[in-house]
């Protein structure tokens, strides 16, 4: 069986890359000062943001490859397994990191807000490509961080090191929107796909044996993790995904009330729904009247 390295520590971490310990909840990371290695998968108990700055080895999380080149952000959160798929030709690391254990930030509002940074639950094909300015502003943060650590531990540390971090993080969330508008054109072909996976799937039995499309179902079919499809639909269109599939779902449920053979129940049942009271409420919600109040007018 192929081994996993643990890092379930900052110190297991600094370790593995010949760094000391100048913080036991975090450090920042000079790759170059690293033994050079083969590959092994690795198993994260900590969050980890690597910005590497030549490939070494690639890089797979789940069933994918990163979409990964030089001056590339890499995100892992607690309980991400990262697999350096070259296992054979040794590789020096370079570039830099930044790595802190889940206790740094608790009680702190970077704790309430961490699910907001939704690009640690990307799919590896779904990094962060940064600029040449963007590249300097993450050392920069990495630097300011690094200065911290260097002084003796006191009350302030925790808060200064905190807001560096989440500062970080910040920018961090503004890169992602550059980078959607700047990949506008692979945007454009993911949202026509999933307006093709929509119509596909209404015209299919798969809504009477499946149920109603899901954000994750669909996110998987387009080979993209559910919060990165999600962040990109809503900077594409304005709406969430989950509002555009229920907007698909009216738009063929209009279709369908045309024909009066068919019973309201039965359309509902023919679109997923699992409860016929289920459709007519969502139907009201979006058209302003319930189904065969709506057939009536046609």
């Amino acid at each position: 069986m192929e081994q996993v390295i643990n890092f379930d520590t900052i110190s297991d971490y600094n370790a593995f890359n010949n760094h000391e310990t100048l913080h036991p909840l975090v450090s920042v990371i000079d790759f170059s000062k690293a033994n050079q290695r083969t590959g092994h998968k690795m198993n994260f108990g900590i969050y980890c943001i690597f910005l590497k700055d030549v490939k070494c080895g690639d890089l797979k999380y789940g069933r994918h490859t990163y979409d990964y080149q030089e001056g590339t952000l890499v995100f892992i959160s607690p309980g991400q397994v990262l697999d350096v798929e070259n296992k054979t030709d040794y590789y020096q690391p370079v570039g830099h990191g930044l790595v802190f254990h889940p206790d740094l930030i608790r009680g702190t509002s970077l704790a309430k807000g961490i699910s907001e940074y939704s690009f640690f639950s990307y799919n590896t094909n779904e990094a962060l490509h940064l600029s040449a300015k963007e590249r300097e502003l993450v050392l920069d943060c990495f630097s300011k961080i690094n200065i911290e650590l260097q002084h003796s531990v006191d009350k302030h540390s925790k808060k200064l090191i905190v807001s560096n971090i989440e500062l970080f993080l910040n920018y961090c969330d503004r890169f992602y929107d550059r980078q959607f508008i700047t990949r506008e054109h692979v945007n454009k072909g993911i949202l026509e796909r999933f307006e093709e996976l929509l119509n596909s799937y209404f015209a299919s039995d798969k809504p009477i044996h499946i149920g109603l499309p899901s954000v994750a179902l669909c996110a998987d079919e387009l080979h993209l993790s559910t919060n990165y499809f999600g962040d990109l639909i809503k900077k594409e269109t304005g709406k969430s995904a989950q509002e555009y599939i229920q907007n698909k779902i009216i738009d063929v449920a209009k279709n369908k009330i045309f024909d009066s053979n068919k019973t309201i129940n039965e359309i509902a049942f023919e679109l997923g729904f699992k409860y016929p009271q289920h459709f007519t409420r969502l139907f009201k919600q979006k058209t302003g009247m319930p189904p065969n109040e709506y057939r009536n007018l046609n």
